[in-house]
């Protein structure tokens, strides 16, 4: 066939295609428009899951009469400039939307309608583009001092084909929910309401700017909780800026549906976000865990290339190395200074474990009898806690409830913990004063305004794991010669990432190197490892070192050894500590980082207030 040139309906339509996947990519590309406009105020209407209607409302600067025939036209865009010499330099850019085709890309697949007043200007216009044609430029009205609404009617009606690939109504709904959620999340500082189908779905009131309005934001699209379990994140490195929150290790999901991006404003999904995550988090989540997070990185625009995906959903930064090291340098140093916090959502299941029901009349006997079967506690855990025999005595003074096997070392002996000072009272301290222990397994403290439970195996086991660790750090990884050097075969490009990596493989106990094009040649191993599978070994870290730039995978190997290791070496359930042993051990909880959670993510302890118990027995 002879090359021809296409006509430019169809070169719209082709456009349209690459920047309008669907509804919700129209909704996108128009609220970064009211948003680069300067609006404080963005409304949104959808009928039909988007394909029937859509009406994008702002209160910015509007566009000029004269300018509205451009605003349709391809490759037109006030979001460019020329530099000194003359040139555009599409690395410099500072606004949301750029690429100049969104507007007549959607015009030339749906019925588009445009009205504006320019701010300052006494007049409102509007224009209209149906199916690529262009209409003319004619007065209208404007219910504003000045802004834009946006109107898109039957999108894809110019082609039907690509109406066979949309999704239920419901599914596009809910994408630009979604979308604006993200654009929400990204603008704190922004009103934004959604309205599907004549319903109010969506009501954001704009906050003030910064961290506490961010976090407030947040919290009304991620759920209250994640208010009340989120780090402070802000960390700057290399004139790169790296901000926003992220939840505490005990507050996890199953999926990775909750981390989100900003890079500059704009919201992206990249990979890098989801290794980085997970290698900040490798010690405290079981891999069918995730965290949740929102973080949001600053960098001069030329370091960072937003035109990589022709609706901007992508990035690719200069040195993703110093991005990346900045995310886990960040999240790890916050949860590190989160110190033996746990997530709140623990203690109100706790809570919830407790049903308060209609107290029937005392049997004869008082309490006493009571508690020899008058009526059956509303749980469990309320029943364990009721039959602690002399639970109010205990509480009055630091002796232990029973005598210690003699055959046992204490936890303090092993842990080396220091004993709290005499002139000091322990209820004052974060985890409080041991009171009782329950089933052998868990420790009653009690605190200045609440009681704290700990599970001691949990707890210990934690602890045993940051000393491996630290001991590991402090003298490097032990390796153990392989009797028969062992040839791994890759692929070269693979063979090749790992080799250039042997100095940070052998720090971790690994030592290979090079051999042939596609092939290494493993020497020695971690020794914590034992018999271990090498080929299995190197080509996960192939697999880390193509997709996070790290080898995670002998990290997280290491991590695991040493984990199962704490483990077996942990104050195991069933083992009966004395007083001082379980102070001893809410001692050392309290100077270990990550201590608020084992080493899967589940709770250490769980810290109920006095408020909340109180109001469990109508107290409040």
């Amino acid at each position: 066939m002879p090359i021809r040139r296409l006509p430019p309906e169809l070169i719209n339509r082709i456009a349209a295609g690459e920047v309008v996947e669907r509804p919700a990519s129209a909704v996108k590309e128009l609220v970064e428009n009211a948003l680069d406009a300067g609006a404080t105020r963005v409304e949104v209407q959808a009928d039909g899951g988007g394909l029937t209607r859509i009406l994008i409302a702002d209160d910015g600067k509007g566009i000029p009469r004269d300018e509205l025939p451009l605003a349709v036209e391809r490759h037109a865009t006030s979001k460019l400039s020329p530099g000194e010499d003359g040139d555009y330099d599409l690395l410099r850019i500072f606004t949301l939307g750029f690429r100049g085709e969104a507007l007549p890309s959607i015009g030339s697949v749906a019925r588009l309608s445009i009205s504006s007043r320019a701010k300052g200007a006494a007049d409102a216009h509007a224009i209209q583009v149906e199916a690529g044609a262009v209409g003319a430029v004619s007065p209208a009205a404007f219910p504003g001092p000045h802004g834009a609404r946006v109107e898109v009617r039957d999108l894809f009606y110019a082609t039907p084909a690509r109406l066979k690939f949309m999704k239920s109504e419901r599914a596009e709904a809910l994408a630009i929910t979604e979308e604006l959620k993200r654009q929400a999340m990204a603008h704190e500082a922004v009103g934004f309401s959604l309205d599907l189908d004549g319903r109010r779905t969506l009501r954001l009131p704009a906050e003030a700017a910064g961290d506490e309005g961010r976090l407030t934001r947040l919290a009304a699209i991620m759920g209250r909780e994640f208010s009340d379990n989120a780090l402070l994140i802000d960390h700057a490195r290399e004139g790169v800026r790296l901000s926003g929150y992220a939840g505490l290790p005990t507050y996890n999901r199953g999926n990775a549906a909750h981390q989100y991006l900003f890079v500059n404003g704009r919201p992206v999904r990249d990979r890098l976000l989801q290794g980085a995550l997970r290698a900040a988090y490798a010690d405290f989540l079981a891999r069918d865990r995730h965290p949740l997070a929102a973080l949001y990185v600053e960098l001069d625009p030329t370091q960072v290339d937003v035109n990589v995906h022709p609706a901007k959903a992508e990035v690719r930064f200069r040195d993703p190395g110093l991005v990346r090291g900045l995310i886990v340098g960040g999240l790890r140093h916050a949860l590190a200074a989160a110190g033996h916090r746990a997530s709140t959502t623990v203690s109100m299941a706790a809570l919830g474990g407790f049903r308060p029901q209609e107290t029937p009349p005392q049997p004869a006997g008082g309490f006493s009898a009571w508690r020899q079967g008058g009526w059956t506690p509303a749980s469990p855990l309320a029943a364990a806690v009721q039959a602690i025999p002399g639970l109010s005595e205990v509480s009055a003074r630091a002796e232990p409830m029973w005598e210690p096997a003699p055959s046992y070392p204490t936890v303090a002996e092993e842990a080396g913990a220091p004993q709290p000072s005499p002139v000091f009272d322990p209820v004052d301290y974060p985890l409080g004063a041991a009171r009782a222990q329950v089933h052998e397994t868990y420790i009653v403290a009690q605190t200045r305004d609440g009681i704290v439970i700990v599970d001691q195996h949990a707890a210990h086991e934690r602890l045993v794991y940051e000393r491996m660790k630290a001991e590991m750090a402090e003298g490097g990884v032990a390796r153990q010669a392989l009797l028969l050097p062992e040839v791994v075969e890759l692929d070269p490009a693979e063979a090749e990432r790992v080799a250039a990596r042997t100095e940070e493989l052998a720090e971790m106990g690994l030592v290979l190197e090079a051999f042939g094009p596609g092939a290494v040649l493993v020497r020695e191993v971690p020794a914590l490892l034992g018999q271990t599978d090498v080929q299995g070994l190197v080509r996960d870290i192939a697999d880390d070192l193509a997709e996070n730039g790290q080898a995670l995978a002998l990290k997280e190997r290491l991590e695991e050894v040493c984990g199962t290791m704490a483990c077996h070496g942990s104050v195991r359930s069933g083992r009966r500590l004395n007083a001082p042993e379980m102070n001893a051990l809410l001692r050392q909880m309290e100077a270990t980082p990550h201590s608020g959670q084992c080493n899967h993510g589940r709770p250490t302890y769980v810290e109920l207030k006095l408020a909340d118990i109180e109001r469990l027995f109508g107290r409040r």
